[in-house]
């Protein structure tokens, strides 16, 4: 069985976060193991709370990991703070880590900042060199690239920019654009782009946490990264459009649709 680790924040109402990861790993069939850097009191409505790890913890739960049942791939998440930024780095370079994807979290679904402002450094310096895949989406991309993006165009020229922070492949999630759902994967050198239509629903929580740990799994598999975020993308609308409707806020996907 292929073995996929989350390093990412808890979601106490299981829509995001650890909680949607281990959900999506286990949904393709493959053992999840998860470290977890922040516990939050959130649910569908908002953020309310954010308790964070210790960088030391955080580290000594890689240790446990790494040295027991070594992952076939990584998938980050929430990373709030410069410290735990430089641990995790520090960890998954001397353990040699494989196939990371990183979702550079920095506002959840609901609005809330979930990201330091002395953290985009360390995000940049530290993780984003090391990953396979970075998958941030429009707002996202727009504060790594440190311009608006609005248009198709944009998106390809933002990404042929972060290939200098991020040697591996960029993929920028278009759900925040008007008329579509188009995503483009920017891979060795070339733009690649995934059609997509938009799925008429507001439980969108936890759709970035799904897809990146999606193409986690696709990796440890063994498959390239293209058709890691083709499959990704297809699962992630299969779980959007089986329509679970929970909560009274931005509900979340049904994780388990394909069982």
């Amino acid at each position: 069985m292929k073995k996929v680790l989350t390093i990412a924040g808890s979601d106490c109402s299981g829509g995001a976060g650890i909680q949607a990861d281990l959900k999506t790993i286990t949904a393709h069939k493959m053992y999840a193991m998860s470290a977890i850097t922040a516990l939050t009191a959130q649910n569908t409505t908002g953020v309310y709370g954010v308790q964070e790890a210790t960088p030391a913890f955080v580290g000594q739960q890689l240790d446990c990991i790494f040295t027991d049942i070594r992952p076939d791939a990584v998938k980050i998440g929430m990373v709030s703070n410069a410290d735990i930024i430089r641990v995790i780095g520090e960890k998954l370079r001397q353990y040699e880590a494989q196939n990371i994807v990183v979702d550079p979290v920095m506002i959840s679904t609901s609005g809330s900042k979930l990201l330091s402002d002395g953290a985009m450094g360390a995000l940049v310096e530290v993780l984003l060199p090391l990953a396979d895949v970075i998958t941030p989406n429009l707002p996202e991309a727009q504060a790594l690239w440190g311009r608006a993006i609005a248009h198709p165009d944009e998106m390809v020229e933002a990404a042929r920019a972060l290939v200098r922070s991020c040697p591996g492949s960029i993929l920028i999630k278009g759900g925040h654009l008007e008329d579509s759902a188009d995503d483009l994967l920017y891979t060795g050198g070339r733009a690649v782009w995934f059609r997509g239509r938009k799925v008429a629903t507001g439980n969108t929580h936890g759709t970035g946490c799904t897809l990146s740990s999606a193409i986690a799994c696709g990796l440890a598999a063994g498959y390239p990264v293209e058709e890691s975020v083709r499959q990704a993308k297809a699962y992630i609308t299969g779980a959007l459009e089986a329509g679970l409707d929970l909560g009274q806020g931005s509900g979340p996907l049904n994780h388990c649709y394909c069982l």
